[in-house]
């Protein structure tokens, strides 16, 4: 990253903090209030170590997307082996968390043009890699009128991020049978769904991947 600086020990406890704050406050107080003091100030460090560890503002958004990015492209390679693909793939997309902090990221992307483009290759990798695995298991079991991978791909993340909408301004009218009528698709193609989630390698251990996107 052009103007950041990995300090001693690039992924040390110090520069975790800092991204786990910035991380925080986004989903706490929207990505407005991330402000070197207040990053500083949530991971008890000095405001002058925001610097020393990213050079500047829009680098540590970037650090903290780019940590959670391929901690979720990481996660979707593992549903390729989850018992229930299609449903793993579903609650993935669907994590509150996740789709919480990636609107925030987009409302940061209409005024930072490096977060945009950063977005942008990201989506890329994460929708093609969600067209592959809908692909094969979607592969002689979908029905005529089944729409194409890219265009699932595409309601999977839209349906996400309208459910994290509304549930920010406290609607909850039609979210249930929503969730019902998603659960019945799914059953439809995968069968009854199972006891525990499908995404078996857990990927919410630990702070690491505390700030994931998707």
């Amino acid at each position: 990253m052009s103007g950041a600086r990995s300090g001693p020990g690039g992924d040390s406890a110090t520069r975790a903090a800092l991204l786990d704050a910035a991380a925080q406050l986004m989903l706490e107080e929207g990505y407005a209030a991330v402000t070197t003091r207040k990053v500083a100030a949530r991971a008890n460090a000095n405001p002058a170590l925001v610097y020393y560890y990213f050079g500047t503002v829009d680098e540590l958004f970037l650090a903290v997307f780019r940590r959670g990015a391929e901690a979720n492209l990481r996660r979707l390679q593992d549903v390729r082996q989850a018992a229930h693909p299609l449903r793993a793939m579903w609650e993935l997309s669907s994590e509150p968390h996740n789709s919480a902090l990636t609107v925030e990221f987009i409302a940061l992307a209409n005024h930072r043009p490096a977060v945009r483009t950063e977005l942008s290759l990201y989506f890329t990798r994460f929708r093609r890699l969600q067209e592959d695995i809908l692909a094969t298991a979607l592969a002689d079991r979908s029905p005529v009128g089944t729409p194409s991978p890219a265009a699932l791909t595409i309601l999977i993340s839209g349906m996400s991020r309208i459910l994290t909408m509304d549930d920010a301004l406290g609607l909850a009218d039609g979210h249930q049978e929503v969730r019902e009528l998603i659960d019945n698709c799914l059953t439809r193609f995968e069968g009854t769904a199972p006891n525990s989630p499908g995404t078996s390698a857990s990927p919410t251990s630990g702070k690491a991947d505390q700030d994931r996107t998707g």
